[in-house]
């Protein structure tokens, strides 16, 4: 069989990436270009800031993803881009970066929602058997997700408020740790001995939703309750309460979902999936349901192009095609293309 390569392009927030992805499945090249240090300083993603970089950075991360996977725009087979959701105006400038790509060398284009990539990331490290639950765990979504087949989405669990990397980036503010919070509180979890004991959201008895708003209002009550009576608090504490508790409302709702919809596999994906706590919980969980649970590396639970050419590839072998008129979503809801 002949070999499939697709160009993909990722700008949704604050990462500049571009990689080469062939046959859906292996990585040939994977360039990520972060502003990480450009937003620290202002404690979360400043929309115009990331706009700037992306301009900046998205040629030369695609002309660095083509060298590195030693290949001519004519051995692509098509550009997948990220359609949504992000911010808007990062998302504009990777999609018309990839629409003025494809027109220039005649290639197809295919839109691909960011949730679908990250899902799709699994793909890169071993195959998805189904169906198959998905955990996916972000800075702007908390979601389970059931697929029967390939392309086949089904939300049966979302955040109702804050998503879990979100309340990790508000607790760490509270608790003066750099942006972004999560490695900073899970490292801190790991080295504390105690915790706080912090509630357990889980809503009605049958729902898969979540919620950490009042997760992240108790710790913050917590901190003024301490500041008030003019005791000190230790942050570790903090850390390991806030993280066990949403670590413990994602595994066991994760656990019951599986159960119920007898998946052969649980996968996470995103950038919390990242987290040591959370990924050390879900491992241990599914090994005892003796459930395969798989969880991508590191880098390809963060931002990156490579989980986009995974995603882009499996919709352009179904025949999915976006079209010159596409424009950027930034409340793009994750479709089936089955």
């Amino acid at each position: 069989m002949e070999n499939q390569y697709i160009l993909a392009i990722e700008t949704s927030c604050d990462e500049t990436a571009a990689a080469v992805i062939q046959n859906g499945t292996k990585i040939v090249s994977n360039i990520v270009a972060s502003q990480i240090e450009s937003h620290k300083r202002f404690g979360g993603v400043v929309p115009e800031i990331a706009s700037r970089h992306h301009v900046e950075q998205v040629t030369i991360v695609i002309e660095e993803a083509l060298a590195e996977a030693q290949l001519q725009p004519s051995d692509l087979a098509a550009v997948a881009i990220t359609e949504g959701p992000g911010l808007v105006g990062a998302l504009l400038i990777g999609i018309n970066a990839a629409k003025a790509f494809a027109w220039a060398h005649q290639l197809p284009i295919v839109g691909v929602h960011h949730i679908a990539g990250h899902i799709y990331a699994n793909a890169l490290v071993q195959p998805m058997e189904f169906p198959l639950l998905a955990l996916v765990v972000s800075g702007g979504h908390t979601e389970l997700v059931y697929m029967k087949a390939h392309g086949h989405f089904e939300l049966i669990g979302e955040t109702r408020d804050d998503a879990a990397g979100e309340a990790y980036d508000k607790v760490a503010r509270v608790l003066n740790l750099p942006y972004p919070g999560g490695p900073h509180i899970d490292r801190l979890a790991h080295e504390a001995e105690e915790a706080v004991a912090f509630p357990r959201v889980w809503l009605e008895e049958d729902s898969y939703d979540f919620s950490f708003s009042g997760l992240k209002s108790a710790v913050i009550n917590y901190k003024h309750n301490m500041d008030q009576r003019g005791e000190e608090f230790v942050a570790a504490h903090v850390a390991k309460g806030f993280q066990d508790s949403v670590v413990e409302v994602l595994t066991t709702k994760a656990l019951r979902a599986a159960r119920e919809y007898n998946v052969k596999q649980v996968i996470a994906a995103g950038g919390v999936a990242a987290n040591q706590g959370l990924r050390t919980a879900l491992e241990q969980a599914f090994k005892q349901e003796d459930v395969p649970f798989y969880v991508p590396p590191l880098k390809l639970c963060t931002d990156n192009a490579a989980m986009i050419g995974a995603a882009g590839a499996k919709m352009y072998e179904a025949g999915v095609r976006g079209s010159m008129m596409m424009n950027g979503r930034p409340g793009m809801e994750l479709k089936s293309w089955v």
